[in-house]
């Protein structure tokens, strides 16, 4: 692992709104800044109680504006929600306003349910043109003439850096087969990351965009003074994420002392499992931890992620996932 990043959902607990959510995720991201973090992402999710990230692109403004060198960016932006010139122009905006700071990560999925994708996308195209659709968005990156029929201003010529999201096959070799970097979110879904990141490591092409495979891991973490409470705020994102599989999506529960007792065995084991690269506990289980999954995946990079209620204990959970994070870290020679 070369370099650390953070996901935020900026999540919206329960008792609060999502103007707190929002200024907890700016203050969070200074925090980011100072303990050592390279990029800050923050994801496109729809019609979610408890997630006030839906407009991600000018969250991501919000954001860069309340810190000054940390990478921000989309992890990531649902392509098929929207025209790739509209993306290309919002986050060539962003390039303008913040040079060189700015990343665009793109998934496939709607990133909601399919009554909400409706509304989105007003008319739903049956046929699948993500591919077409990524190429097009980086070509409105790239140098353009002045008589260009089509141009992305601003854009054209901001060359924003395209990353390739997914957590099935389908991502590692498009991503593989056009030269770009590779993030997996094994925070949520780390079935297939094995078999993904083999994928794309060995049918990578190199483009003019990158020589080598770039792998992005991403990992849930909740690190506190002590295991136990680490485990008591984790309750919280376990309860979340019941009950977004029970279709009841919410705001992000208090924390309790027996979670077990308040999901349904066979979801409880679901959710475990979908959680399960993840690490959980004081500082030097974290440290531990992170060192098994680092050492397992050889990520390039690792992403971490994880919704606490408090936010000043979710701060500090950061916080100690950077101190050992930086000490896991090897150094490196590629930006």
């Amino acid at each position: 692992m070369q370099k650390f990043s953070l996901l935020d959902l900026s999540p919206i607990p329960e008792g609060k709104t999502a103007a707190h959510a929002l200024s907890n995720t700016a203050e969070l991201a200074r925090a980011a800044e100072k303990a050592g973090y390279h990029r800050f992402w923050l994801a496109e999710h729809h019609n979610m109680p408890g997630i006030a990230s839906a407009a991600t692109a000018v969250v991501i403004g919000y954001v860069a504006a309340a810190t000054s060198t940390m990478r921000i960016g989309a992890g990531g932006i649902m392509l098929p929600n929207h025209a790739p010139l509209m993306v290309a122009e919002q986050f060539g905006t962003l390039a303008t306003l913040y040079p060189d700071r700015i990343d665009l990560g793109l998934g496939r999925a709607p990133g909601t349910d399919m009554a909400t994708a409706r509304a989105l996308r007003r008319h739903m195209a049956p046929e699948d043109s993500f591919p077409q659709d990524v190429q097009e968005l980086i070509g409105y990156f790239e140098d353009k003439p002045g008589d260009t029929a089509v141009q992305a201003v601003p854009g054209a010529g901001t060359h924003v850096p395209v990353w390739i999201l997914g957590s099935s096959l389908y991502g590692a070799q498009l991503a593989a087969y056009l030269g770009l970097p590779y993030a997996f979110a094994s925070h949520f879904a780390p079935a297939m990351l094995e078999e993904a990141l083999s994928t794309y490591r060995t049918s990578f092409q190199p483009s003019d965009i990158l020589s080598q495979p770039y792998v992005m891991v991403a990992a849930g973490v909740c690190a506190a003074e002590t295991d136990a409470e680490a485990e008591f705020l984790r309750s919280s994102q376990l309860l979340a994420f019941s009950n977004l599989r029970a279709g009841k999506p919410g705001k992000l529960p208090y924390p309790t002392h027996d979670v077990a007792s308040e999901i349904p065995t066979s979801v409880f084991a679901q959710v475990k499992q979908a959680m399960s690269c993840s690490a959980t506990g004081s500082p030097r289980t974290i440290k531990a931890q992170l060192r098994t999954i680092i050492d397992k995946y050889q990520p390039d990079e690792l992403l971490v992620t994880g919704m606490i209620h408090d936010h000043t204990a979710r701060v500090r959970s950061f916080e100690i996932a950077a101190a050992a994070l930086t000490a896991l870290r090897k150094p490196t020679t590629i930006d």
